[in-house]
């Protein structure tokens, strides 16, 4: 299903990767509802997807990394456009390592946010979709959950236990009709990587990566990277003997 009448929700609208990839709903004409925390930028983001073509743009205003009943949210986000056929989860946080490994507290907040309120809302979504028995839940994952590294392994953690969710969801839904897509970026040029050496072959745009979700939203899954190459990558580093990893700055 494309055009007007597919309805999709965006946990986490105004992230770069969301909202490149809401432009390539809107392009084909698709309902669409923004879900995020800051309502000045929800409305900034569905007033340039209506200008690209959505049939109808609406927003929400929701603390997502603090549901008070995620499933009975959903439920009303879905009823809000009519009922859903895609869902992208698309928030999170990178945290400080360095002060999350003596801070408690930081460390906590970024496994709250970026696995214990996403599970809550990819469980919600799946819940609803197998109810009707088709659509797809795309949640963006990291490389970083394929491999424990000094540099950030905190967040890593939270990705690896999304990847976990996410390959479990999509087993549950095996012959089912729904498809559970988890998109793993490599480094992503956006706010959350300000500050950073983003120069290099390596660093992928919001479009790019934007352009496997929308994708893998229609075929494929239980995992993407994006770009493709990150699979090979990950590969080699998953399988690194640690006397050699061990010595790596990575």
């Amino acid at each position: 299903m494309r055009g007007k009448e597919l309805r999709l929700i965006v946990l986490g609208a105004t992230s770069s990767i969301a909202a490149a990839t809401a432009r390539l709903y809107a392009a084909d004409g698709a309902t669409i509802l923004l879900v995020g925390r800051d309502q000045d930028r929800l409305e900034q983001t569905a007033a340039d997807l209506a200008i690209r073509g959505a049939e109808r743009v609406e927003t929400a205003l929701c603390d997502l990394a603090a549901p008070q009943d995620a499933q009975r949210q959903f439920s009303d986000f879905s009823a809000r456009i009519g009922g859903v056929d895609h869902v992208l989860l698309a928030y999170g946080i990178l945290g400080d390592q360095a002060d999350a490994e003596r801070n408690l507290a930081a460390a906590e907040d970024i496994l709250r946010v970026n696995f214990n309120s996403a599970t809550a809302w990819a469980l919600a979504a799946a819940n609803l979709l197998e109810r009707q028995g088709r659509g797809s839940l795309v949640v963006i994952g990291s490389v970083a959950g394929d491999r424990g590294r000094r540099a950030n392994f905190i967040y890593g953690a939270a990705k690896a236990g999304l990847a976990a969710l996410m390959e479990g969801i999509a087993h549950r839904f095996a012959d089912k009709g729904p498809r559970a897509v988890l998109i793993k970026p490599g480094p992503t040029v956006t706010p959350m990587t300000e500050g950073m050496n983003r120069s290099g072959a390596l660093w992928a745009s919001p479009e790019q990566v934007a352009q496997i979700v929308y994708r893998r939203a229609f075929r494929g899954g239980p995992v993407a990277y994006a770009p493709g190459f990150w699979r090979i990558i990950m590969l080699v580093i998953r399988n690194l003997p640690s006397f050699i990893f061990n010595r790596m700055e990575i």
